[in-house]
């Protein structure tokens, strides 16, 4: 087989993309949340656990501690006991209490709109950052979680696609050069729920995806 030239890995990656644009037409964020700051905490407490699971936590969470003041005055001890489900709920409980506290002396208890100012929070990374301007804010974001890896890997839309330990902030800023901003966070959102339901990693359904055509890696995972 020929090696496939940057154009034709182009062309392909974006007729990809639309079909999983017509499987998926309306993606959204699995997370519950009410406001910026809830989605905020959401997403810190999704790290290394289930949207599922996030989301039995914190209706109850946000119940008594919906707002940065309240959070940031919490007793830690009870706050590790409404998200002890989700795990590491003692490095999470400090996370969101200390990030409201810091929302509240830097910014009155609102949530930035910046890149540089939401990482510079508590437990806030990149990928934090970017659900948060995608889905709160409507500002382009592009998150990049396991899910994303995989599947960039495996329809090699990524030049490190043979990358054993792939640099996160390096997929982010090579996929996002391929579309435009008001598709970042739908295309993660896309890659996402596919691979939740379609490209698994362990035991992907190739003989039924709608990108087994033209997926570089269909068919070789059994």
């Amino acid at each position: 087989m020929p090696k496939e030239t940057k154009k034709q890995r182009l062309e392909r990656m974006h007729g990809e993309y639309e079909i999983l644009r017509e499987l998926i037409p309306e993606p959204a964020c699995a997370l519950h949340f009410k406001t910026p700051f809830q989605l905020l905490v959401a997403t810190v407490l999704s790290a290394q656990t289930t949207d599922v699971r996030v989301n039995s936590v914190t209706p109850t969470l946000f119940k008594d501690y919906g707002t940065p003041e309240r959070l940031a005055a919490a007793n830690p001890e009870v706050i590790e006991d409404i998200i002890h489900p989700v795990g590491f709920y003692h490095a999470k409980a400090d996370h969101i209490i200390t990030l409201s506290g810091q929302l509240m002396d830097r910014y009155d208890g609102v949530v930035p709109q910046k890149m540089e100012e939401l990482t510079k929070l508590a437990g806030v990374g990149r990928k934090t950052a970017n659900v948060v301007l995608g889905n709160a804010f409507d500002i382009p974001g592009f998150p990049v979680d396991t899910h994303v890896i995989r599947l960039t890997g495996r329809l090699r839309w990524r030049n490190d696609w043979r990358s054993t330990h792939p640099d996160p902030v390096k997929i982010e800023k090579e996929i996002t050069g391929y579309f435009a901003p008001e598709e970042w966070t739908n295309l993660s959102h896309r890659l996402i729920l596919f691979g939740r339901s379609t490209c698994h990693a362990r035991k992907p359904v190739c003989v039924d995806c709608p990108l087994n055509d033209t997926c570089p890696s269909a068919g070789q995972f059994g």
